[in-house]
């Protein structure tokens, strides 16, 4: 009898173990965690201003402040004069299109110069002298040679983020196993076959790695010239509210721009995993 009844104990705890393991992973505990932090951080913040450790509006200040800025993001005045969600849109209009180009142009080029032990050897110093620029070191030359703000920006954002695109699609390449290779001639696939059904799919785990990288910077990228080339967009609406001094609606800025690189991250992330294999 007390064997029969260690045993139920056994089978009680396992299952109690199973439904708190589930538990901790639901998205409700996440959410609570999250916003426990997020007061917490808050009230930091309200403390630490309220006693004058920082000359900065508390956060009950700063949305007295940009009410008006949260409820109606977009607002249509004259000119430049335009809500905040009009100045994100700007700024992820010419984000999609540099990423965009940067993720097609760097795939392919990773891939062939992954593929050839010579032209990689030919190119990798070239990779490795360019890849540390600054992205804003690249604006006045784009500047110059464009003679345009616009697609000074783009070019911009595509410079920034086609290196960590390359890079790790052509250490995807390389690092497809040697049986996989060897299967392949066995089998006698054709460049075509061996594209689809080897390359692609071994490297889709390390091309999806480069273009988390290169979206993070290609949103840190614009804000920042968005800074010095004006116009319409997110970094010209600080630098304009800094000119301003209008210290509440940068903060507010600030957050919204955390906000969208951590949805572009998420967003391309999520994809990456819808495609990689054996995933589930």
């Amino acid at each position: 009898m007390a064997k029969s009844d260690s045993i139920f104990l056994q089978l009680v705890s396992k299952r109690q173990s199973r439904w708190l393991k589930r538990l901790q992973d639901l998205p409700l505990r996440k959410v609570v965690a999250g916003s426990v932090g997020a007061f917490c951080f808050l009230a930091v913040w309200q403390l630490v201003c309220m006693v004058g450790l920082l000359k900065l509006p508390t956060p009950i200040r700063v949305i007295s402040d940009t009410w008006e800025l949260i409820i109606n993001p977009f607002y249509r005045g004259s000119g430049n004069d335009v809500g905040l969600g009009w100045q994100i849109l700007s700024s992820l209009r010419r984000v999609a299109i540099g990423f965009s180009l940067a993720a097609m142009i760097g795939v392919g080029l990773g891939m062939v110069i992954g593929s050839s032990r010579l032209l990689y050897e030919a190119v990798d110093p070239i990779l490795q002298v360019l890849r540390p620029v600054p992205p804003l070191a690249w604006l006045p030359i784009s500047l110059a040679a464009m003679r345009d703000n616009e697609p000074a920006a783009i070019f911009v954002i595509f410079i920034t983020a086609i290196w960590p695109i390359i890079i790790n699609t052509i250490v995807g390449v390389q690092q497809i196993p040697q049986d996989y290779k060897n299967v392949a001639r066995m089998l006698r696939l054709s460049r075509k076959d061996y594209f689809f059904n080897v390359l692609v799919p071994a490297t889709v785990p390390y091309v999806f790695t480069g273009l988390r990288i290169g979206i993070g910077l290609s949103w840190l990228a614009i804000v920042a010239a968005e800074m010095l080339i004006g116009g319409v967009g997110i970094g010209f609406f600080i630098w304009d509210a800094w000119n301003s001094s209008l210290i509440s609606e940068i903060i507010v800025a600030l957050i919204y721009v955390g906000l969208v690189g951590l949805v572009l991250d998420r967003s391309v992330a999520f994809v990456g995993r819808l495609l990689s294999p054996g995933d589930e």
